[in-house]
């Protein structure tokens, strides 16, 4: 590719160089669709692959590992996974994965191997109804977004003891439209994408429910850099950069179409999963 022909994109302070598709699976592994994206404290990158459970006629992998340079390097999740959707990384490296069909939240280590589930596998509301992403809170709770069939969050403690559900069907203050995406601040305070409310809902840790920012458009996802920045992807399709107060500071277009899915990297590089077509674009941040 010539210099010319070069993408970028700036999302506030940072400019970025658009690299599409990055990463190089092996050739007999299906690369589509990809649902989400998440990376790990050596910076190995975790794409997740979505299938339909009920009409392949044999499982693949749930997830695909990636070294930091593009190259493939395990996958898993073959035997265990229905339908991956969100993902993240906890203390440890601890790979937390909603499995949305399946009615569960499994935690992996960094080597694909199981270390505990939440929910009763294909027992919807118990208590999951079709999850749609996990995260980890500062004390260790964790928190999971439940999601096509709830409208409600739930938390647990990081034994994975229910503690408390909160949430309901709606457009009001704590009611929801498909909460997405969740990810739990340094200062405890709770993020959800309320899909189709259209808005960023924040709570306290208990679920209390303190304002909510606007001005995007069906959210997918949500990363929060070293920084505190935090990043929404939205189906406009762009990625909104906020700061912790719900200042806009930065807005881009990365993607061809929406990323479903969005992380980074120590070196403050970005990825998002893109469904169609099934890739990852990675921002490498060039400044």
């Amino acid at each position: 590719m010539s210099e010319t022909d070069r993408l970028f994109v700036r999302l506030g302070p940072r400019k970025y160089r658009v690299e599409r598709p990055w990463g190089r699976p092996p050739k007999d592994v299906r690369f589509s669709p990809i649902s989400g994206v998440t990376v790990d404290s050596k910076d190995n990158v975790y794409v997740l692959i979505r299938r339909d459970a009920a009409a392949d006629p044999k499982p693949g992998p749930a997830v695909l590992v990636f070294s930091p340079e593009g190259d493939f390097v395990r996958a898993f999740g073959e035997q265990s996974v229905a339908d991956s959707h969100g993902a993240f990384v906890g203390p440890g490296d601890r790979i937390l994965i909603g499995d949305r069909d399946g009615h569960q939240i499994f935690c992996f280590d960094s080597e694909g191997r199981v270390l505990f589930t939440l929910g009763t596998r294909h027992e919807p509301l118990s208590p999951f109804n079709h999850p749609t992403d996990a995260a980890v809170g500062p004390n260790g709770d964790i928190y999971v977004s439940d999601g096509y069939a709830n409208s409600c969050v739930h938390r647990f403690s990081k034994d994975g003891k229910w503690k408390q559900t909160w949430g309901r069907p709606g457009q009001g203050p704590g009611e929801f439209a498909l909460p997405h995406a969740i990810w739990v601040l340094a200062d405890g305070r709770v993020l959800v994408a309320d899909r189709r409310n259209c808005r960023i809902q924040v709570f306290t840790a208990d679920g209390a429910y303190l304002t909510e920012w606007r001005d995007v458009f069906n959210p997918a996802d949500i990363y929060v850099d070293r920084d505190g920045l935090i990043h929404v992807c939205d189906d406009v399709p762009r990625v909104t950069v906020l700061t912790p107060d719900g200042i806009v500071v930065g807005r881009g277009r990365p993607t061809l179409n929406s990323a479903h899915g969005m992380y980074g990297d120590s070196k403050r590089n970005l990825y998002l999963a893109e469904t169609n077509p099934a890739r990852i674009t990675k921002l490498a941040l060039v400044n």
